[in-house]
């Protein structure tokens, strides 16, 4: 596997010099120098391409959901994980419709951000398990035409809407490799080729757009 590149966007220095240097211990990471405020995170990430961007909320006087999404626009492909003290489900909320693909608490072990950044890489991505369900509950309460997504579900194999099936169940990658008789890499493979179709940045975008199109847990095809 690839080397990932990583940028810290954090305007507490010493937190964010600390976070790089544990990070930069894992054999597959490899850490960008930290930025401080929006010019300098818009600007290594234009010069140093990084895939993963860890960023915080509040960057000084800028916002770090206004940073999430000129990332976004100019760089589509890179993939955004927030990592705040900030607590606010309204800000996850705001946070995954403009596109980060995960939320982490500045609480949370650097061996967990370290397996955040990795699944963000994949494809994949992570909310805090005590309010995943809170979130999802707004995002489809905010989706405009509920019931639709079933032209793009209609373009996954039977396979693909399985593993779907089991991410809106709730599964673990191997909870689904048990249920389907899978290994855990084919279903990552699958993960990932599901997202791709449905041009979807994190699973839990995924499962809205299941639930969107009537997908319901504990209901099979």
């Amino acid at each position: 596997m690839q080397p990932i590149r990583v940028l810290i966007v954090d305007d507490h220095a010493l937190f964010a010099e600390a976070l790089a240097a544990r990070l930069a211990r894992e054999p597959d990471l490899v850490i960008l120098p930290p930025a401080a405020d929006a010019r300098r995170a818009l600007a290594l990430a234009a010069t140093e391409r990084p895939q993963v961007v860890v960023l915080d909320v509040t960057l000084g006087s800028d916002s770090g959901l206004d940073v999430l999404e000129r990332l976004r626009e100019r760089h589509p492909d890179v993939r955004v994980v927030m990592l705040t003290a900030m607590s606010e489900v309204d800000t996850v909320v705001q946070a995954i419709g403009r596109g980060a693909v995960g939320w982490l608490s500045k609480t949370e072990s650097a061996d967990l951000v370290a397996r955040v950044i990795r699944s963000a890489a994949r494809r994949g991505g992570w909310i805090p398990p005590d309010i995943a369900g809170e979130v999802l509950r707004r995002l489809l309460a905010a989706d405009p035409e509920p019931g639709g997504g079933q032209q793009l579900l209609a373009e996954l194999t039977p396979r693909e809407r399985e593993v779907l099936q089991c991410m809106v169940d709730g599964l673990t990658r191997a909870e689904i490799a048990d249920r389907l008789g899978l290994s855990a890499n084919t279903v990552r493979t699958h993960t990932q080729n599901l997202l791709a179709k449905l041009d979807m940045h994190s699973a839990l975008e995924a499962i809205t757009l299941a639930m969107r199109a009537g997908m319901r847990p504990g209901t099979r095809d």
